[in-house]
């Protein structure tokens, strides 16, 4: 495998009524780059600059995973609500909240025939990365939403994504870049949506995919080294998105982003997304599951705190 960047992949979903989280470990990404700064627009921030300076990065092509992953111990599946704790701080506690901390990057979502088409989040979490979030999947929480498609007020479940790295939505159409993907011990692992649904694992177009328009995110969304956006935005005559339809289709988050540098999701009437961005007013209230600590493994690191403005 070419460039590969270490990861693990998250799949949120319910299973009668619980909420639950698939962890796979010790994944593998194709990384991809492109030789010259002018190629891309896919940025992080260079280590060490205190935001001054700024570097390519490996995108995200597709991932493998280990022939063994549910045997060997590289795959649980967590009870998200076994996470949760309640931390104290002097008089102000927390609501209850738990965390999944990666040493590293992570992939979040997977195959969309998985879980009803979508990712799905009952409980209040954070993903905490050391390195890249991919979102790979449309993610929803469950619950009650509006007419405008927006979690409602009384809608409990919440989650949080902070990476060190960026946080960027996968371009699937990079995953057919090498034809037919034959790894020993490991199995390519889909996500997105399959330009052609009927097409098998020895076939070429097996691996050609794309992400559903509009693909939605519900998150609050925190990026410390770097951006948040698209990747494969095309930049001149190098790079550009697979579309399911035209040349742009519509991203549509329902949270907040705060991000170290403004990165890019679309370039106007070319490439990439158009932005449906609607503040989800719920996360102004200051509870925010997780302690965002960077420390530990990635298996579940429970806790919470309160912002008691």
């Amino acid at each position: 495998m070419s460039n590969r960047q270490p990861a693990t992949q998250l799949e949120f979903f319910v299973d009668g009524g619980v909420g639950k989280v698939r962890i796979t470990n010790n994944c593998s990404v194709r990384g991809f780059r492109q030789n010259e700064d002018w190629k891309t627009w896919d940025f992080k921030i260079r280590p060490g600059s205190e935001g001054t300076q700024f570097e390519r990065y490996h995108t995200y092509a597709y991932h493998v995973v280990s022939n063994n992953a549910a045997t060997n111990g590289d795959r649980q599946t967590v009870v998200i609500t076994d996470t949760y704790v309640t931390q104290s701080f002097g008089a102000a506690q927390s609501e209850p909240g738990g965390q999944i901390f990666v040493d590293g990057n992570v992939v979040l979502g997977g195959n969309s025939t998985s879980h009803n088409g979508c990712q799905v989040v009952k409980g209040n979490i954070t993903v905490v990365a050391t390195g890249h979030i991919w979102v790979a999947d449309v993610i929803k929480m469950d619950g009650n939403h509006d007419a405008a498609g927006m979690p409602t007020q009384d809608n409990p479940n919440v989650l949080g994504l902070l990476a060190q790295g960026v946080v960027k939505v996968v371009d699937p159409g990079q995953s057919d870049i090498d034809g037919i993907v034959s790894i020993s011990g490991y199995r390519y692992t889909p996500v997105g949506n399959a330009d052609y649904p009927g097409a098998t694992p020895s076939q070429s177009n097996y691996y050609q995919r794309h992400l559903p328009d509009p693909t939605v995110v519900e998150a609050a969304v925190t990026v410390i080294g770097g951006g948040w956006g698209a990747e494969n935005v095309q930049r001149g005559f190098h790079g550009g998105r697979k579309e399911y339809s035209g040349s742009q289709d519509y991203l549509k988050v329902h949270g907040t982003i705060c991000e170290a540098i403004r990165g890019v999701v679309g370039v106007s009437n070319q490439d990439g997304y158009l932005k449906s961005y609607h503040m989800d007013r719920r996360l102004l209230s200051g509870i925010i599951p997780g302690d965002i600590s960077l420390r530990s493994k990635y298996v579940p690191a429970p806790a919470g705190w309160h912002d008691y403005r």
